[in-house]
């Protein structure tokens, strides 16, 4: 009976694995299609937050009720800069990366922001670094590749792989010539390095708040709150024509719930559960899964194109993100061995037992 129960807890985790990141692959398709009908890049997140902060603030209120902090002011502004950097940016470049770029590109640049995470976390010293042991190295090796991977996909496109000549379904040939004009390779790749380096800048600059204020819902509740507030400040320059917040068409109210329920509320919900379940190294390792995912939707469903450098650059991304990975666990557990030799030493040293046996040793050795 114990066999079974582990076969199964390890199959719902692996098949928690793959709806998460069907899930993922979903919005960034989902996304392209909510641009490609006209979606405002601006009333896109606005009413994706609300639902996202709809959904995850009655949760956080009760869940959290009592191991929730006080809130302070310094602490708000945290809140609010963590904001700046998770939502309004991270979500404000993704979505002009898109509509420059394309899904499968989106996704495979996205696997170098645990490289990224390390740099920064290095450059505030939140990091150690010790290239000369092997997990140091690896990092090291592994940011490199990822940095390198990157700017392969930005600088060099390379020759086509692979091309959908035929019209996809719901999509006309002006759609999709239309569509193809707005690709532009340079500005995309811009937007979406951008992306990566603000959500980056998010996870580095969200460690140190979560030691102070460990009440994890009450606090995305409050970064998308802030983030709200930022776009709706930014809306009130950039979206002034009130027929952009109109939901027009069943296809716009789709893509809208899809981002606010799917992408943060039943998205969030699966990936807290894989963590707990099977830590976040493993969830990390099948990243890459999105990618493969989003390259197959994206053909199949809006006629993407994949080009020879993208290719390249995205196995030096996905090289360099395990590099990474594996340096991180064998880091953790040379640190948790160092803790436990240290820990035993203290119980030897305070053991009276022990204590008279060394004392016995050296009236021996006086004598």
């Amino acid at each position: 009976m114990g066999k079974v129960n582990i076969v199964s807890d390890k199959m719902m985790l692996l098949l928690s694995l793959v709806a998460l990141h069907f899930c993922f692959a979903g919005f960034h398709i989902v996304s392209r299609v909510a641009l490609n009908i006209g979606v405002s890049k601006v009333v896109y997140p606005v009413y994706r937050n609300i639902i996202a902060l709809l959904l995850l603030s009655p949760f956080a209120y009760f869940l959290e009720k009592k191991e929730r902090p006080p809130l302070t002011f310094p602490l708000l502004v945290q809140f609010f800069l963590l904001a700046l950097l998770g939502i309004t940016a991270n979500q404000g470049f993704y979505l002009l990366g898109l509509y420059y770029a394309s899904p499968t590109f989106a996704s495979a640049i996205q696997n170098s922001v645990p490289a990224i995470t390390f740099l920064m976390a290095s450059a505030l010293r939140l990091e150690q670094i010790n290239i000369a042991r092997r997990d140091g190295l690896a990092k090291v090796l592994g940011t490199i590749a990822s940095i390198g991977g990157a700017t392969i996909i930005t600088l060099y496109k390379g020759p086509l792989l692979l091309h959908q000549s035929n019209t996809t379904q719901g999509y006309s040939m002006e759609q999709e010539m239309s569509s193809k004009k707005m690709q532009n390779w340079t500005w995309g790749c811009i937007y979406l390095l951008g992306h990566c380096l603000s959500w980056a800048g998010w996870l580095a600059f969200q460690a140190p708040i979560l030691k102070k204020y460990p009440a994890k819902l009450t606090l995305t509740s409050f970064t998308c709150f802030f983030g709200l507030i930022q776009f709706l400040v930014i809306a009130a320059f950039v979206e002034t024509d009130f027929n952009h917040w109109k939901i027009q068409s069943i296809e716009e109210l789709f893509t809208i719930l899809y981002a606010g329920v799917v992408a943060s509320g039943i998205v969030f919900s699966l990936q807290t559960w894989c963590i707990h379940k099977g830590g976040p190294v493993f969830v990390a390792v099948f990243q890459p899964l999105q990618t493969l995912l989003v390259a197959i939707m994206a053909f199949i469903i809006i006629g993407d194109q994949l080009y020879f450098g993208s290719a390249i650059g995205a196995v030096l991304i996905m090289v360099g993100l395990y590099l990474v990975l594996w340096g991180k666990t064998v880091e953790k557990n040379v640190v948790s061995v160092a803790k436990d030799e240290d820990t035993l030493k203290k119980h030897l040293l305070n053991d009276p037992e022990s204590r008279d046996i060394e004392e016995g040793a050296d009236e021996s050795n006086t004598a």
